[in-house]
């Protein structure tokens, strides 16, 4: 059941479009960086069998498989899903913001906006209905992520620390362990969420 949680959904032409970029891309940086699949995956740490459904386009990979890809290329989430370029000021239509979690009540999990990468700062905007929750294995070593609450209250789970955040106050946290939110609350949660994950020392 938990598999069907991750995956990329919304209406079919959002999956059909965010496959399409994800499988163009991935296929098209792999092989700029002579990569083959075996060497991908070994990078990665994600299945060849995977790699070649992602490819094909018939696979709605998790964000954290997304993560992984996208560093084990140099790239951030952003750029795999093709909603990042390269002069100094660009706009970003709501129709090219992918959904890239959907909670099995109908929450979801919208990237908004993310630079290139390796350095990557990602903004993504959550909502999750009473019960749902999200968990991550967690980052590389050098990631932190800021979150706001604009409704409800959110449940942030770090390692053995589990933090309250209610409506109208923000958290700071270092998210290379393993990482959750939920919702425990009746109310419906809304936060925004900037992620950066730094490389470069």
């Amino acid at each position: 059941m938990k598999s069907k949680v991750n995956k990329l959904t919304e209406s079919v032409s959002d999956i059909d479009r965010v496959s399409r970029a994800v499988s163009l891309s991935i296929k098209t940086h792999r092989k700029q960086q002579k990569l083959s699949l075996d060497e991908l995956s070994r990078r990665a740490g994600v299945s060849k069998g995977m790699l070649v459904e992602i490819e094909k386009g018939s696979a709605n990979p998790s964000i954290a498989i997304l993560c992984k890809v996208a560093a084990a290329l140099g790239l951030s989430v952003a750029e795999i899903v093709n909603i990042s370029d390269d002069p100094p000021a660009y706009r970003i239509d709501p129709a090219a913001m992918p959904v890239l979690w959907q909670g099995e009540k109908g929450g979801t999990a919208r990237l908004l906006a993310g630079t290139r990468g390796p350095d990557m700062i990602e903004l993504w905007r959550w909502e999750m209905h009473p019960g749902e929750s999200f968990a991550s294995a967690g980052h590389p070593q050098r990631t932190w992520e800021l979150l706001h609450v604009e409704q409800g209250e959110l449940t942030l789970t770090i390692a053995e620390q589990s933090l309250q955040v209610p409506q109208g106050s923000a958290a700071v946290a270092r998210t290379a362990a393993p990482h959750g939110y939920a919702n425990r609350t009746s109310q419906l949660l809304v936060f925004t969420m900037t992620v950066a994950e730094m490389h470069s020392h």
